[in-house]
């Protein structure tokens, strides 16, 4: 027992030193690596744009240096980016962005907002050159705003419009013996539909048709400015796969050269005037992004304006750079509206909604900062339900063309396993000192006054909102019960609607902020600085997502990510004011 003893003290022992040496040789990584490491741009070099790892607007800040240090996320979000491409354009050094390979999960909106900034970096007389083995459709929006188009000789071309698939689950539930009990407000809530029947209702497939025509259409709206193609014509192009080869869609003036990468590459020598058989000065966009960060010169202004993110679901607690909390997020706006030198506060909501409790405790700490200074939402790929119940007592709210936005309603789900737990033999009692005394008990049926009583909580909530809403935006309870019922709207419909104010980016709101406080010259803060510790951290270091990182490569990332849905169903708790079905538009 003793020689055991021994044995499990040397390996606890060994265990101990082998995570010191780790965080010493990262944290010594960190502070001595960092200061030396220096990203240089060379003369006559060309950005290229590569964003596979960017996803969020926003980075994110910690405000414990050790977390900031080990953090495993993305040093850099897409408002760098756009910061680095507007930089760009005054660097003499910088010659043109290629555009290689492009491969990213951003969303329409997020690529609307890259798709300006290059557009505005192409006045400044510089190119814009794109290369692709293969174009997606999300691909081939954001590529098309180049000068010229590469595409590979046996390269894929897809351009054929938007669709969308929504799976039904009443049968499975039969056949398995799990029911959802659904409890709803909103004819448009089609988040629970697929509990309740096999197919679309006409109001669901009513509102999908209307928001993918919408989105299809700021699409080929700005394909067309580029591409100097008519909308009608692009269309015919779609419906007829007028496009699928390369040859096909050189054709249709879709791209400009059927070449391979060494071939393009030769191209962007010739313009640099570099020989063949030289390699010309390339920099990340990434790595531009970084350089532009640390070398930015301190803005003498004293006015700012504060840049508060909120994206991903509404989950209530803390946050993080990808769900939003109330904690971070009502901690920002308490130091923005203390600090005298903050003129206007500017809230950049990318989130499909969530918890209603959490959204409803933001919406009050929004509604005591607009009484001191001006409030202004820009709206990202979404800003639905919740998302748009933090956004509607916002001085102005700016979205784009095709962001998700409305989807005003609330719903509950409740899972049930009585039929299940009867059909292998498990029976459940209850004993209770009062009527009402019980949880909820997925074992046990739902019955009517238990039903009644969450119905009247939904109910409840959504009166809540829409006079919010109301208050918000000047409009009678009515009036946002007729375009609420949880149906959702693009950025366009909703200007027309009355649910957003102007069609526009991040720095259209900016600008509107800075004229509400009447103040020209002005920096820009970001927050929040979220507030972890280490233990929650060390859960994202490498090894610790080792089974993570098993699972999506045994089942792929489709399978993966259905599987990451039903988690979030799973932990979702109280009412929710949620986006009804997860868009990802191809």
């Amino acid at each position: 027992m003793r020689f055991l003893g021994n044995v499990l003290a040397t390996i606890v022992g060994l265990f101990v030193f082998l995570m010191l040496f780790f965080f010493g040789i990262v944290l010594i990584a960190a502070v001595f690596g960092g200061e030396s490491e220096e990203i240089a741009v060379k003369s006559d070099s060309v950005i290229e744009l590569k964003l596979n790892d960017i996803t969020d607007d926003y980075a994110g800040k910690y405000k414990d240096p050790w977390v900031a240090i080990l953090a495993d996320g993305e040093k850099v979000g897409l408002s760098d980016i756009l910061n680095a491409i507007e930089n760009a354009k005054t660097d003499n050094d910088i010659k043109g962005i290629s555009i290689l390979n492009g491969d990213s999960e951003l969303g329409m909106a997020q690529r609307k907002a890259l798709r300006s900034a290059l557009e505005d970096f192409k006045k400044s007389g510089k190119f814009v050159m794109a290369y692709a083995n293969a174009y997606s459709q999300n691909e081939y929006y954001l590529n098309s705003v180049a000068n010229t188009i590469y595409i590979n000789p046996v390269g894929d071309f897809d351009f054929k419009g938007l669709s969308a698939e929504l799976m039904f689950f009443k049968d499975l539930q039969e056949k398995s013996g799990i029911k959802m009990e659904v409890i709803r407000h909103g004819k448009y809530k089609s988040a629970v539909e697929p509990f309740l029947e096999n197919k679309m209702s006409d109001a669901n497939r009513e509102q999908t048709l209307s928001l993918l025509n919408s989105v299809w259409s700021s699409v080929l709206e700005d394909i067309s400015k580029s591409r100097n193609i008519s909308v009608a014509k692009l269309n015919e192009i779609a419906n007829n796969l007028l496009a699928r080869t390369p040859e096909m869609a050189k054709a249709e003036k879709l791209v400009d050269v059927i070449a391979y990468e060494d071939e393009y590459h030769n191209a962007i020598r010739k313009i640099l005037k570099v020989d063949k058989d030289e390699d010309y000065n390339k920099v990340s966009i990434v790595e531009y992004a970084q350089k532009v960060a640390t070398t930015a010169e301190i803005s003498d202004a004293q006015d700012k304006i504060a840049i508060i993110y909120a994206q991903g679901e509404i989950t209530g607690g803390e946050g993080d750079i990808n769900t939003i909390g109330e904690g971070s997020m009502n901690r920002s706006l308490i130091e923005a509206r203390k600090d005298k030198n903050v003129k206007a506060i500017v809230l950049r909501i990318d989130s499909p909604g969530g918890s209603a409790l959490t959204s409803d405790l933001i919406w009050r700490e929004i509604e005591l900062t607009k009484k001191v200074k001006p409030v202004v939402v820009s709206m990202g790929n979404y800003a639905a339900s919740g998302g748009y119940y933090i956004a509607c007592n916002a001085h102005k709210i700016f979205a784009e063309n095709n962001t998700i936005t409305g989807s005003i309603g609330v719903f509950g789900v409740l899972p049930n396993f009585t039929p299940l737990a009867t059909k292998i033999g498990i029976h459940t009692e209850q004993v209770k000192t009062n009527e009402n005394a019980a949880e909820y008990s997925p074992f046990v049926p739902m019955d009517e006054k238990f039903k009644s009583v969450t119905q009247e909580g939904v109910e409840n909530v959504y009166k809540t909102f829409i006079s919010h809403v109301a208050q918000g935006r000047r409009m009678t309870v009515a009036q946002v019960d007729s375009i609420g019922q949880g149906r959702v709207w693009s950025g366009s419909q909703a200007l027309k609607i009355g649910l957003v104010d102007k069609i526009g980016g991040l720095d259209a709101a900016i600008k509107e902020a800075a004229s509400l406080s009447k103040t020209k010259k002005y920096s820009t803060q970001n927050f929040p600085e979220y507030e972890k510790d280490i233990n929650d951290i060390f859960k994202s270091l490498p090894f610790a997502q080792s089974k993570e990182s098993f699972i999506k490569e045994e089942l792929g990332e489709e399978t993966f990510r259905l599987m990451e849905q039903i988690k979030r169903v799973q932990t979702r708790k109280g009412i929710q004011a949620m986006l009804p079905f997860e868009i990802n538009i191809q």
